[in-house]
């Protein structure tokens, strides 16, 4: 008979055998079970170090009842989300809350309508533990997919069927108060002509930040509003719009950073100075954006990687894994604060 210690993989039992303990107590330690005195569960531990030993995931999920993995589906091409960079932030925020709790990110996109069901089967089947849904569009058929499979569900950005329902968990920025602070600094600014390149309409997010706009300024000139695509691309094109449409404006509010920079592209292009002719704001506070700009862009700071953290710890908190406010319908909405950081763009 062999001695499992020597075993090209090591197992429980080459565990137990270096340990000194039986093989019932190896797999209490190593699947998290409480019950274990203080110096045999360290015992097991070293012993799991020293052999390397990886416990088998399909025979760990029949005793947790767990996968420790958890989806996070996103409504947006490929090509978006590895070019804009506030979803690596996000992404960031995630995979960090998840690695601290010892948690897979398996990350799902979906382009086309193929991808929906795709992505209702793998959550169906399941692979995961839970999932985190973020850049929803009005017409997404995604939340009904995901409601569908039964799986525990967090939403980055306020879904558009959640007003006056406060047990949906999500969390979001202060998208309204941001654009009226981004609006409000504009007019302290002496600025009476201030524009606003929106993001796509058929996101909550940009429906806040274009309602916090006209909160500040009231009905306001509806030439001066111009819908883009939240791309320095789509920034562009509005930019030049408005100009056509409105060439007296002093001020740009732009939804986010990349569009506010394609906007001054075109500024500078048609021999406006910034600030000094038209000030700018943007939203985001993307550093490598912001810092970038000529000149360099005022802006409103959302925490975009507290942000991703955020919605992974309240999944977490759902499910009974971390601290929190209890599970299923005591989950709530996490909202969190933006602020104004200027530089020299206004």
């Amino acid at each position: 008979m062999s001695d499992p210690t020597t075993d090209p993989r090591p197992t429980l039992e080459a565990v137990a055998a270096r340990a000194g303990v039986s093989r019932a107590t190896v797999s209490r330690v190593v699947n998290g079970s409480t019950g274990v005195r203080k110096s045999l569960a360290e015992r097991v531990r070293v012993a799991v170090d020293e052999l390397g030993y990886v416990p088998n995931q399909a025979a760990r999920s029949l005793v947790t009842r767990r996968h420790d993995a958890i989806a996070v589906v996103v409504a947006e091409p490929e090509t978006r989300i590895f070019a804009d960079p506030f979803f690596g932030l996000q992404l960031r925020g995630i995979s960090k809350e998840l690695t601290a709790h010892d948690s897979q990110l398996v990350l799902l996109l979906t382009e086309g309508p193929d991808d929906y069901a795709r992505v209702g089967r793998y959550l169906s089947g399941g692979h995961v533990d839970g999932a985190l849904a973020f850049s929803l569009h009005l017409d997404d058929p995604l939340p009904g997919v995901m409601r569908g499979t039964g799986v525990p569900t967090v939403f980055g950005g306020r879904p558009y069927w959640s007003d006056g329902q406060a047990d949906i968990p999500y969390v979001d920025c202060d998208n309204r108060g941001g654009a009226r602070d981004a609006v409000r600094h504009l007019v302290g600014l002496g600025r009476t002509r201030i524009a606003h390149i929106t993001g796509p309409l058929d996101q909550t997010s940009a429906v806040d930040r274009l309602d916090g706009y006209r909160e500040e300024l009231g009905d306001g000139d509806p030439r001066l509003i111009e819908e883009c695509d939240f791309t320095p691309a789509g920034g562009e094109r509005a930019m030049r719009a408005l100009l056509d449409r409105c060439p007296d404006l002093d001020g740009v509010f732009a939804a986010n950073d990349l569009s506010a920079a394609g906007a001054i592209r075109v500024l500078r292009e048609r021999g406006l100075r910034v600030p000094e002719d038209v000030a700018v704001v943007g939203f985001d506070d993307l550093l490598h954006v912001a810092e970038q700009t000529d000149p360099p862009l005022t802006t409103i700071r959302q925490d975009i990687q507290e942000m991703g953290r955020l919605m992974a710890r309240l999944l977490l908190q759902g499910q009974g894994r971390v601290p929190g406010p209890g599970t299923g319908a005591e989950w709530a909405p996490v909202v969190t604060q933006t602020t104004l950081v200027r530089r020299a763009s206004a």
